[in-house]
């Protein structure tokens, strides 16, 4: 790419286009359209473009595969059309990030999410938006509870059934969903039922999903140590009240990356990365069936950005993506700590956990020579006693937090 081109003009225009067709189109926008020598788009936004003008390319499926087709016309004056607002759940952030500043201009249009809003007469603010074009279902989990206003662009007219079929089985059959297709245009068209008694009809794309929540579900907590229940396990887990502490200890911060070792259930990474969206994590298991059972236990609960890496510490630590924080939960050795030592970049926090006497003196001997804290976390629970209760002692958990 020459400077010649990105300085004479922005060669690429990323035109939001609704279902009224240009006739929606702002003067920008339309002008920015006439402009163009060739459009690329989806079958739909073409058709809704009137016959004369300019080269027509259809955009392929999958979308990863027209982006060549696109670098390749640059220097020529071209226009993408998307839907709506293009960088609200569209193809403007992934256009973007092939190109330089000064090639492409946006001309946004009115999002689907703004006309559901206003056909409902909720507030955007309060209000969660979800694009499922190609997501699973399972991102809608976490945010999952009775009074939630949710709106959620669905892939197609089938998955208007799956996501009320989905609802259903987590225990939120009775949300009012209003189903909304082809928004702003002349096909336009509501249905309004519950989740729980949707009618057999076909749905047509696109379709925007205004979801109510209601239901007697569970409500996954908010707070770092949710119940052990949440995570399927076969008993190896970082249990509800010391996994609190663990989070507390890894303090996550935006954007930051966690390696968590020896995963067992997943349940801290899982955790990690329900604290913000922006957050990653990895976690390495060596045993097949619970690496299986992590990537299940992510799966149900929305924590998509959880990689889950089969195999046993250090040595699947090597190609990893640097860490802002590591959690170690099993396989704690002198070798591990010790590779860890030489391995990870200054400024990350280090939390270990252990619960024999053998890991026990490992961290003492390492919080002697490294610094950092050592907190011994004694916990009892009130039970049964023959007649009467009495208080039953759990293994005590020794932790060392420290910054390398």
């Amino acid at each position: 790419m020459s400077e010649a081109v990105t300085s004479a003009f922005p060669w690429l225009s990323i035109i939001g286009l609704g279902e009224d067709g240009p006739e929606g189109l702002c003067t920008a926008s339309r002008g920015a359209l006439a402009a163009a020598e060739i459009v690329m788009g989806p079958a739909r936004h073409l058709s809704l473009l009137a016959e004369a003008g300019a080269r027509r390319i259809a955009w392929p499926v999958p979308f990863a595969e027209g982006l060549p087709q696109l670098l390749a016309l640059r220097g020529q004056r071209v226009a993408v059309l998307a839907s709506g607002d293009p960088f609200w759940f569209g193809a403007g952030a992934v256009l973007a990030r092939h190109l330089e500043c000064g090639e492409w201009q946006a001309f946004p249009g009115r999002s689907s999410f703004s006309l559901a809003a206003a056909r409902m007469g909720w507030p955007l603010e309060g209000t969660e938006c979800f694009g499922l074009h190609a997501a699973p279902l399972s991102r809608l989990r976490p945010r999952l509870a009775p009074g939630r206003r949710m709106l959620v662009l669905l892939r197609d007219g089938a998955a208007v059934q799956a996501l009320a079929d989905y609802l259903a089985a987590e225990g939120f059959g009775g949300s009012q969903l209003a189903l909304m297709e082809a928004l702003g245009g002349p096909r336009e068209r509501r249905t309004d039922a519950r989740a729980e008694a949707l009618p057999a009809r076909s749905f047509s794309h696109p379709v925007c999903a205004a979801v109510a929540v209601a239901g007697e579900g569970a409500v996954l907590p908010l707070a770092s140590g949710r119940p052990d229940g949440w995570f399927e396990s076969d008993g190896q887990i970082t249990k509800r009240p010391i996994r609190a502490l663990t989070l507390s200890a890894l303090a996550p911060r935006p954007f930051e990356h966690l390696w968590d070792i020896g995963g067992g259930s997943g349940s801290v990474g899982i955790e990690w990365l329900l604290c913000d969206p922006t957050l990653d994590a990895s976690t390495i298991e060596p045993r097949a069936e619970r690496a299986a059972r992590i990537a299940a236990n992510a799966a149900r609960l929305g924590a998509h950005r959880l990689r889950v890496v089969e195999g046993s510490a250090p040595k699947a630590l090597a190609q990893l993506e640097r860490p802002d924080a590591v959690f170690i939960g099993g396989g704690l050795s002198r070798e591990l700590l010790d590779w860890l030592d030489n391995h990870l970049p200054e400024g990350t926090r280090l939390v270990a956990n252990a619960v024999t006497l053998e890991s026990e003196a490992l961290l003492t001997e390492a919080q002697a020579r490294r610094g950092g804290e050592l907190l011994r976390i004694a916990l009892s629970s009130a039970e049964a006693l023959g007649p009467r209760r009495g208080w039953k002692a759990a293994y005590p958990i020794v932790q060392w937090s420290h910054v390398t």
